[in-house]
């Protein structure tokens, strides 16, 4: 009995020791959960009933020079799923499908990829961004039967102006692998986002894009979003205001699609600060194709067949006779200029027993009507008293065959033409090609914003201004953070007197001659009409031209190109009329 009762209080002994050493366990994890670990248990179960989702910034406006917004933005929502606890089952899943499939139009296919793409990652899922307000009403009412849905209000861009200025404004698209490495792998970019992809859109991307703010959620056991925890604000981005005349670049657009063959390019600037008044080239494109709601349906083929080629900055053709001022300046400034010599136009000229055509036979022609009717006859002789290498001088005096500066990519530089270019490439040069260089063709070749430039030098008499078209830049304080500061990158000086009697020559071709259908009542306009030479096709129509108000100084300055337009006189003329009288409110 006793051996019994010996074996029996053991037991009992190593019982309560058992007993005692697992209530010290028990004990000391609740003193760690409670006390020691408090704060890491409360962070982990703080995460595990918490989503955060990123809300992307307005991006900033971008505005005529009367505030007219050209790119600004409308409301518009992304739809998120928020996963909880353990996946939903195959019906709820099903139906969640079909559901939001037959209200949005996205595959049931793709909504079942984010759905498991959100309950593996257990964080909150993009189903659809940019989704218009009409149909975030419909998919609202999900949320009482689909408790995982959360709808955030955003915005997205729009171009309420729709063509206006296109090349030059640009558009939006969508973050790629380049753009990512352009961008430096800015950690405020992810991959669903939307950046400038052309224009001032590409160029300004870091001051329009803003700085995109987050929401921390409370969710419960459903996915249903309690409370927002913390909202951090984004930063709209800074407004950019343009240069752009909103009539003038208005009319641009309008006439050029109303002429002969709708193609082309116009470029207008202040010739007292080389600000760009006007910016066109023709077939343009909305915008707006690019930045639909996410509900919409756009034509991949309309994206794809947009012109984006800015023949503005990247068009290049023969100057034409809009190039015989180079000559004509070329002779007065080496004294080879007789302003009454009389030279007898029969419609062609023949050098060593080779025949170059003037496009009309004009009779005798002194200097003014030389350049009022444009004869090549005239310039012909011209050139060759002058000398190639003289005008070529002249033609590099004026900056032709170098950029202008305009602060946009991808702009061309022409081609310079002269005998010391040839000289350099080792090739020789013929008489026949100073024929050609003294009326603005053979190898020469300009871009539209190179005559603009051209004008404005004429219209101010020598200076030569980088075009801009950024007038400002206003954060979202109100704050200035760029204000333009015209540049004068050169000057072409010339003898007392030049600049006069090319202004008397060029207000000649309009009062009287080839530019006729420029004139304007009120205004006093200087202008040269061109046709150049095209083996591709019909010849494409030049009008270079500046204006002022009556008495006054020049104030505008405009070239036209029209494509395929076979004169300016007749395609290129009346649209630079309709472009100036809008500039000067005239109806």
């Amino acid at each position: 009995m006793k051996t019994d009762q010996f074996f029996h209080t053991r037991r009992l002994r190593k019982l309560l020791i058992a007993a005692c050493c697992a209530g010290a366990v028990i004990a000391w994890r609740l003193i760690d959960i409670q006390l020691v670990s408090h704060q890491r248990y409360a962070h982990a179960a703080e995460e595990n009933r918490t989503q955060i989702i990123y809300h992307t910034a307005p991006r900033g406006r971008i505005l005529a020079n009367n505030g007219a917004v050209i790119a600004g933005n409308l409301p518009a929502f992304s739809l998120y799923y928020m996963p909880a606890g353990r996946p939903p089952n195959k019906e709820y899943t099903d139906a969640f499908a079909a559901d939001i499939s037959l209200h949005l139009a996205i595959p049931e296919d793709e909504i079942f990829r984010k759905l498991n793409n959100a309950f593996k990652s257990g964080k909150a899922t993009l189903l659809l961004s940019n989704v218009s307000p009409q149909k975030i009403f419909a998919v609202a009412e999900l949320q009482v039967y689909y408790s995982g849905l959360y709808i955030l209000e955003e915005t997205k861009r729009y171009y309420p102006l729709g063509f206006f200025a296109s090349h030059l404004v640009g558009y939006m698209g969508a973050m790629d692998n380049k753009s990512w490495l352009r961008l430096g792998g800015d950690a405020d970019y992810r991959l669903n986002s939307k950046i400038g992809k052309s224009g001032i859109e590409r160029h300004y991307e870091s001051d329009l894009k803003g700085l995109d703010g987050g929401l921390m959620l409370e969710v419960d056991h459903v996915g249903r979003v309690k409370r927002i925890i913390k909202d951090n604000k984004w930063r709209a981005g800074s407004d950019i205001y343009t240069t752009l005349n909103f009539d003038a670049q208005k009319a641009a657009q309008d006439s050029i699609k109303k002429s002969l063959t709708g193609r082309g390019a116009i470029v207008a600037l202040d010739p007292k600060t080389g600000a760009v008044l006007a910016m066109v080239s023709a077939p343009d494109f909305d915008p707006n194709i690019f930045a639909p709601y996410g509900d919409e349906e756009v034509l991949q083929s309309k994206k794809i067949s947009i012109p984006e080629y800015n023949l503005a900055i990247q068009g290049m053709y023969p100057p034409a006779s809009p190039f015989k001022i180079i000559t004509a300046i070329a002779a007065a400034q080496t004294g080879r200029l007789d302003v009454h010599e009389k030279v007898n136009c029969t419609g062609k000229i023949i050098l060593n027993g080779r025949e170059f055509k003037c496009w009309h036979r004009h009779g005798e022609m002194d200097f003014m009507d030389g350049m009022a009717h444009s004869c090549d006859t005239y310039f012909y002789t011209l050139g060759l008293k002058t000398g190639a290498s003289h005008i070529e001088q002249i033609e590099r005096l004026f900056r032709f065959g170098r950029q202008t500066g305009i602060d946009l990519p991808f702009e061309k530089s022409g081609n310079l033409y002269g005998p010391a270019k040839r000289a350099r490439n080792k090739t020789y040069w013929f008489g026949g090609d100073t024929l050609n260089l003294s009326i603005g063709q053979g190898e020469l070749l300009v871009t539209p914003v190179q005559m603009a430039v051209f004008a404005a030098t004429l219209a101010n008499k020598g200076k030569i201004w980088r075009p801009y078209y950024i007038e400002q830049i206003t954060d979202a304080d109100g704050k200035n953070t760029f204000e333009a500061e015209p540049e004068q990158i050169a000057e072409a000086k010339l003898n007392d007197g030049v600049y006069e009697l090319i202004h008397q020559s060029l207000k000649g071709v309009v009062d009287n001659a080839t530019g006729r259908a420029a004139k304007i009542k009120g205004l006093d306009v200087y202008g040269k009409t061109g046709t150049a030479q095209n083996p591709h096709g019909d010849d494409h129509g030049w009008f270079v031209a500046f204006s002022a108000r009556e008495g006054q100084e020049p104030d505008f300055a405009i070239a036209v190109l029209v494509e395929h337009g076979k004169g300016g006189a007749s395609a290129a003329a009346p649209v630079a009329r309709e472009v100036i009288k809008a500039f000067y409110g005239i109806k």
